[in-house]
């Protein structure tokens, strides 16, 4: 089945090249069916590849999805235009009063500030708190994820010595779960980040259970035990590209960064990387959206 998305939304021409299958407002407008109403409140700042990046994965489902997009009010984006957020985002004033079956947070390149200097992390918690009564189940990606176990749970993150970057090897700690239902015994993750958690922080939450970890890239999926809010610390939405970007961004800057990883065939950044978790980030939504969101939510919102 199709998301609907926005009839003039710039990533609904790529999706559909890629023969992802998209459904304008319009079409949408004549079927008779309830859709999945899935938020997705995009901190990242290149707004318009994380929407194709998450789209891509939502269009892969069996269910029809509505997806709406929000962005914070108090934080002024550099790297997406004004005209495009106001044509196609809302923020929490507009959407407060109303029900989702998902929400999304994303990740954010601000892992070294601490939360409560996030120039948004007011509104960000007033968004988390807001899930609670008016969202059946939210999944936080990366840096969200992080916001999300310091705000829900009290887990607080650590810098880390270099930043995390690559594509690791991860394993699941319980197949009998719903959301690695279908998962590889070991699968691979993308992570692009300068901060973590500790196993042992999430282990004293009783309310929480880790669900897959990887050996360099440490815990990957932790979930609440109500399935409201599952947490994950890589990016399964990345595309092929999406870390090259980010080095050979970093490599213009000055930074000397450390070439990803496990990323480029024989971590050459002059040869083409491949695409190989694209698998794992497919079932990860698909069951995602099927267990905790679909089977849980009510007919009527």
């Amino acid at each position: 089945m199709p998301i609907k998305v926005p009839d003039l939304l710039p990533a609904k021409s790529k999706l559909q090249e890629e023969n992802i299958f998209v459904m304008d407002e319009s079409r949408a407008f004549k079927q008779d069916i309830r859709p999945l109403k899935i938020l997705i409140l995009n901190l990242m700042p290149l707004k318009q590849q994380t929407e194709t990046h998450l789209l891509r994965l939502l269009g892969n489902s069996p269910l029809q999805i509505e997806v709406g997009l929000l962005h914070t009010s108090t934080h002024t984006s550099r790297n997406t235009s004004v005209e495009h957020l106001k044509q196609f985002y809302k923020s929490i004033d507009d959407v407060k009063s109303n029900k989702y079956d998902g929400l999304i947070i994303t990740g954010a390149p601000i892992e070294k500030l601490p939360y409560e200097e996030v120039n948004y992390w007011e509104e960000l918690s007033q968004i988390m708190e807001w899930s609670k009564t008016n969202v059946t189940s939210t999944l936080h990606i990366c840096w969200g994820a992080m916001a999300g176990l310091y705000y829900h749970h009290g887990v607080d993150k650590y810098m880390m010595p270099e930043k995390l970057s690559g594509i690791y090897t991860h394993t699941i700690n319980d197949p009998r779960e719903k959301l690695v239902s279908g998962f590889d015994e070991e699968f691979l993750v993308p992570h692009s980040r300068h901060a973590d958690i500790r196993k042992e922080d999430i282990e004293k939450v009783p309310s929480l259970k880790i669900l897959s970890e990887s050996k360099q890239a440490g815990v990957y999926m932790i979930a609440s035990t109500d399935g409201k809010q599952i947490f994950a610390t890589g990016h399964p939405e990345y595309d092929a590209l999406t870390l090259k970007k980010e080095f050979d961004r970093d490599t213009a800057a000055g930074l000397n960064p450390m070439i990803p990883e496990n990323y480029y065939p024989d971590d050459d950044p002059n040869q083409a990387p491949k695409l190989r978790w694209r698998t794992h980030s497919n079932i990860l939504i698909s069951n995602w959206l099927n267990y905790y969101v679909y089977q849980e939510t009510p007919y009527e919102l």
